[in-house]
């Protein structure tokens, strides 16, 4: 969690839903986070530092996630929801696309995505877009 803390914490969001993020990564049920399907918390996590790095300015009072969860790979959509209205992002983060882009095989000669998400962490998506 050391990576989204100072991105949450420079971000416009409501606090309520600051203290939910971090209650929701460590385990918590919250009404402000919400996961549609199932993911690690930790895919989750790096979508939700992907938002606030990206949109800081956004006044956020809930997110829901939608995402399909898969070996080197999270998808899916964000809704984040503000006072005035819904911003609307999809979104792969994938480890995998992450290695083949550094050229990174492991001693198989697969993409080595592992040392892609450890070395990139949230940093691995081949898309974040806004969408209406």
């Amino acid at each position: 969690m050391p990576t989204l803390l100072p991105y949450l914490e420079a971000a416009a969001a409501h606090p309520e839903l600051k203290a939910e993020v971090l209650a929701f990564l460590g385990g918590a049920s919250t009404t402000r986070v919400q996961l549609e399907g199932h993911a690690p918390r930790v895919k989750v996590e790096r979508v939700l530092t992907q938002l606030f790095a990206a949109h800081p300015e956004l006044e956020i009072q809930q997110v829901r996630v939608q995402g399909r969860s898969g070996c080197s790979d999270f998808v899916g959509s964000l809704t984040a929801i503000t006072p005035d209205s819904e911003h609307h992002f999809e979104f792969t983060w994938c480890c995998a696309w992450r290695a083949e882009q550094e050229g990174w095989r492991d001693c198989f000669g697969f993409w080595d995505q592992m040392r892609a998400a450890r070395e990139f962490g949230w940093r691995c998506f081949s898309r974040w877009e806004q969408v209406s």
